[in-house]
């Protein structure tokens, strides 16, 4: 595969902003190492993802053959005809296929169910659904940890979800590949900032095996660039407000150490926002006005210790956002 351009991954903001054997393990000596380092993420999902219903223009008129079954946006197919489908290609070589209506499995608010659609057949002759799907997802994004002994990491701080659903993709594989940034928009008030990134889809160094509300997580398989010491894994009763400093990399490959300040902690929400955070560092202030997209999953360091990752941008300041704990996204990967 060739070189993919990527100006975010669907998720950092108040707005969200191969191969080893890919299984976590939980950190053995209360030590990890923070990463910082901005990584090209793909994920294959579990799946195919209904992204939106639309009508099929037949020789009779407009029909909508998955919106008279009962499909809507969000919807997960996740077998036809009795197979397993992965793919939007399967899907569609599935149906036309058949002859009559097709039976489907759908995923719907974790629940499963059969669906029985009738495909119409378009003025080419074709049959369709009606469907525009999905399934899979390429971005860029932040690692936050690496365990020392074993190799897992986890990432972003948030869930990977689809921009148009808001569902979490599940996943049935995915990787991270070495990355470069390559362009900065700065952040400003009503119009959070992105980092534009580079990555060659086939220079895999790890592979992801679960997507979660706090996080992705899995196995590096391959060398980051240069790693810090593993630092003690701070609690929640170990975050207070003052001085701390996030790791993020906003230009090339570099990760450089910033200053903040945690304005707020011991929300303990449940959604990425444990604790809210205000850049203090001129340079980053400079170079992107604060948080931008993409660097969702930059470790927050305070007193030496590793205590959370960025998760959001506010909306309405640049330079202020919110943050995960990291005993949060350990309790996930676990």
């Amino acid at each position: 595969m060739g070189k993919r351009w990527i100006m975010r991954l669907p998720a950092a903001a108040a707005v969200w902003i191969l191969t080893a054997v890919c299984t976590v393990t939980a950190y053995a000596d209360g030590t990890l190492i923070p990463v910082g380092e901005t990584v090209g993420i793909q994920i294959q999902m579990k799946g195919v993802l209904v992204a939106d219903v639309t009508p099929v223009d037949t020789a009779e008129g407009p029909k909508c053959p998955a919106e008279s079954a009962g499909l809507k946006a969000g919807d997960v197919i996740t077998a036809v005809n009795g197979a397993p489908v992965d793919t939007a290609a399967e899907l569609i070589q599935i149906v036309d296929g058949s002859r009559g209506a097709v039976e489907m499995t759908v995923r719907r608010d974790g629940r499963d169910r059969g669906v029985t659609v009738t495909p119409a057949e378009d003025v080419n002759g074709s049959r369709r659904l009606g469907l525009w799907l999905r399934d899979g997802v390429a971005g860029i994004g932040t690692v936050t940890y690496i365990d020392p002994a074993t190799g897992a990491f986890g990432a972003l701080g948030h869930g990977v979800n689809d921009t148009e659903t808001g569902v979490l993709l599940p996943v049935a594989d995915g990787d991270v590949c070495r990355a470069r940034i390559v362009n900065v928009k700065r952040g400003a008030v009503g119009a959070p900032g992105e980092l534009a990134g580079s990555f060659d889809a086939s220079d895999v160094v790890g592979c992801i095996n679960s997507n979660t509300p706090c996080g992705i997580f899995g196995v590096m398989s391959g060398s980051l660039g240069r790693l810090r010491p593993a630092l003690p894994v701070g609690g929640p009763e170990d975050v207070h407000k003052g001085p701390a400093t996030i790791l993020a990399c906003v230009a090339g490959q570099e990760i450089e150490e910033y200053d903040v300040e945690i304005a707020r902690t011991g929300m303990a929400a449940g959604n990425g926002r444990d604790l809210t955070v205000h850049v203090t560092d001129p340079e980053l202030l400079q170079r992107t006005g604060g948080i931008v997209q993409g660097m969702s999953g930059s470790p927050i360091i305070q007193n030496g210790k590793l205590v959370g990752a960025v998760t959001h941008v506010l909306v309405n300041d640049p330079t202020r956002g919110y943050g995960i704990f990291i005993d949060t996204m350990l309790d996930a990967a676990a």
